[in-house]
């Protein structure tokens, strides 16, 4: 089985791209973040005509996640949102599939230390672990996957000496990491890379892709059972660059194989 997860930056801009990885990489279950658009106009037919269903939990115009799902699979859904969290959005979706409880989320992103929106990123970090150590936590085959917008380690930035203590590089939101972690779950990527320099974002801007100045912000994280079927993980950096004069979004798709 081939599950992923991407930031797709809003997916009406990026559908073509998107079907074009899907035919390519043929995954089996996909958490998406970003989607920028409402239920009602989720391109639920573009995706069926390459075998895929999707379950969503949208917004108009900001956030929204989504699971999808390649034929002949089914999938249950669990939850639809963070529980005391709605004010922040459409940010978490779970679903049973597979025998998997597979969630995808979207972490506020926090902007700076000064705004207020930094203590409501921790707030929500913080009810994301109790949520997931009373629910999907407690199953045996469970996957969370997303855009955490976090850097958990110097290993996951470009310049970690320059960015230590700033936004994403902070002790607070990395102690918030380590606590999730903590809750039974394996970084699945770093679990076979523990010293590969590897990141999953890269701003449009100033050519960072290309001068490798990136984050790793964007995880597959699995349950001990999950982590001991792991036959591959990569981050595919090929879906950053353009693809048939398709453009990327600033995310990368995270993969991995499991038997």
């Amino acid at each position: 089985m081939r599950i992923a997860t991407w930031n797709v930056n809003g997916l009406r801009a990026r559908l073509d791209f998107v079907r074009h990885w899907l035919e390519a990489r043929q995954p089996d279950v996909v958490g998406l973040q970003e989607l920028k658009l409402s239920e009602d106009q989720f391109p639920h037919d573009a995706l069926a005509e390459l075998g895929y269903r999707a379950l969503v939990h949208g917004q108009k115009a900001w956030n929204g996640v989504a699971v999808l799902v390649r034929e002949p699979l089914e999938a249950a859904l669990q939850q639809a949102g963070l529980p005391g969290q709605e004010e922040m959005g459409a940010r978490l979706l779970c679903v049973e599939v597979a025998g998997l409880h597979f969630t995808t989320v979207y972490v506020p992103n926090g902007k700076t230390l000064e705004h207020a929106d930094f203590p409501r990123k921790l707030a929500w970090l913080d009810a994301l672990t109790d949520w997931w150590r009373s629910g999907p936590g407690a199953e045996a085959s469970a996957v969370l996957c997303g855009d955490f917008n976090v850097v958990p380690g110097p290993l996951d930035s470009w310049d970690e000496e320059r960015m230590a203590g700033g936004i994403f590089h902070t002790p607070q939101e990395r102690a918030r990491i380590e606590k999730l972690l903590g809750a039974g779950l394996a970084d699945l990527f770093r679990e076979r890379f523990p010293d590969e320099r590897a990141y999953s974002w890269w701003d449009y801007r100033g050519g960072a892709f290309h001068r490798g100045h990136g984050l790793r912000i964007d995880f597959l994280l699995g349950s001990r059972a999950v982590a001991e079927r792991v036959q591959r993980v990569e981050i595919d950096r090929d879906y950053r660059k353009k693809q048939d004069g398709l453009t990327a979004s600033d995310h990368a798709p995270v993969l991995a194989e499991l038997a």
